[in-house]
C-alpha cells in the first residue's frame, strides 16, 4: 500500500478457494423464517467440519421463498474455517485496516470477468496452489469445484524434469509454455527447451482438460445444458499455447478473462494491463465489492 501510494484503509479480503468449502442442495418451499434454520440443518449433514468451527454463508440461487409455491429450492451453501477468518482478522488489525467483507475467490472473479453476461459460463482460475472450476448461470454461481493442479506445480515439474532451479523453470514455461512446433518460425528447427516443456506439461494440461470435463458432464446430468463459453483466469492462464489447446479439445469459445475492460484507464496504460489483466481477475472483483 505505501509503494501503490494506496490511501483507503478499507478492505475486502479474498479467502482463497482450497480454503472454502461449497455445496449445493434442494430443499422443499418453506418461509423466509424457516430457511435459516433448515439450512443449518441440512449443512450439518453436507459440511465435513464440525457447525461450531466453521462459518456458513448460503443463497437462494434456483426457486423463490412463498408461502404459495410449490417448487423446491436450490441453495448455495460456502463453509470457511473460523481459523482462516481470524487469520485474516489479526492481519487487518496489524495492518490497521478497517476489514470490510471476507468473501470466496470466485465471487470476486465472477464480478470481474463475468458483468452481465447471460450465457453459461465456465470459469477456470488456474492460481498459484490450485485449480477452481465453476458455472456461472445469468451472474449466479451454480457450482465450483478444486482441485490439486497449480501453476507452481508446473513450475516445479519443469524444474524437475529438466534439472534446472525453481526461477529458471518458472522463465521457460512463461517463454515456452505448450506452444506446439507449428507455432513457432517455421523455418528454424524448435529450439530443443521449447519441445522437452511441452513434453513435460501437457499430461498436467491434460488432467486439467479431463477435470473440467468431468465437472461439464456433471452439470448437464443435473441441470440438462451445456457450457456455452469458457473463461479463463489465473496468472497461468496466459501460458503460451494454452488458449489454443482448450480451444482444439473443448470446440468451444475460449476467452482469457480481462477484468480491466470496462474499467476507465488511460491509454498508455492499455498494453500493460492487458498482459497483468488476468492475473488481477480477483483483486479487481474485489474492489468492485467495496463499491456496491
Amino acid at each position: 500500500m505505501d509503494e501503490a501510494k494506496i490511501k483507503t484503509r478499507r478492505v475486502v479480503f479474498s479467502i482463497p478457494d482450497f480454503s472454502s468449502f461449497f455445496t449445493s442442495f434442494e430443499l422443499p418451499q418453506m418461509t423466509k423464517e424457516e430457511l435459516p434454520q433448515a439450512v443449518r440443518y441440512e449443512a450439518h449433514r453436507c459440511v465435513p467440519l464440525p457447525l461450531a468451527e466453521v462459518t456458513l454463508d448460503w443463497q437462494v440461487i434456483e426457486g423463490g421463498v412463498s408461502d404459495q409455491k410449490k417448487e423446491k429450492l436450490k441453495i448455495l451453501l460456502v463453509a470457511v474455517p473460523n481459523e482462516v477468518i481470524n487469520q485474516y482478522r489479526k492481519i487487518a488489525e496489524m495492518t490497521k485496516l478497517e476489514l470490510l467483507a471476507l468473501e470466496a475467490e470466485v465471487f470476486g472473479l465472477v464480478r470481474s470477468l463475468v458483468g452481465e453476461r447471460k450465457e453459461t459460463i465456465l470459469l477456470v482460475d488456474i492460481g498459484a496452489q490450485s485449480t477452481t472450476c465453476s458455472i456461472i448461470e445469468k451472474r449466479i454461481l451454480k457450482m465450483s469445484y478444486s482441485f490439486d493442479m497449480s501453476g507452481n506445480e508446473l513450475t516445479e515439474v519443469i524444474a524437475k524434469g529438466l534439472g534446472v532451479d525453481y526461477k529458471e523453470a518458472e522463465a521457460l514455461k512463461e517463454k515456452y509454455g505448450i506452444s506446439s512446433p507449428s507455432s513457432l518460425d517455421a523455418t528454424l528447427p524448435p529450439p530443443a527447451p521449447a519441445s522437452e516443456v511441452r513434453e513435460i506439461l501437457l499430461p498436467l494440461v491434460d488432467v486439467i482438460l479431463k477435470e473440467i470435463e468431468k465437472i461439464s458432464q456433471n452439470f448437464y446430468l443435473t441441470e440438462g445444458k451445456n457450457i456455452q463459453k469458457i473463461i479463463m483466469a489465473g496468472a497461468s492462464s496466459f501460458l503460451p499455447g494454452l488458449k489454443e489447446y482448450f480451444q482444439s479439445y473443448f470446440k468451444k469459445e475460449i476467452e482469457i478473462g480481462n477484468p480491466f475492460s470496462n474499467i476507465f484507464c488511460p491509454p498508455i496504460l492499455e498494453q500493460t494491463l492487458k498482459e497483468m489483466s488476468s492475473a488481477y481477475a480477483i483483486a479487481v472483483g474485489m474492489a468492485f465489492r467495496g463499491l456496491e
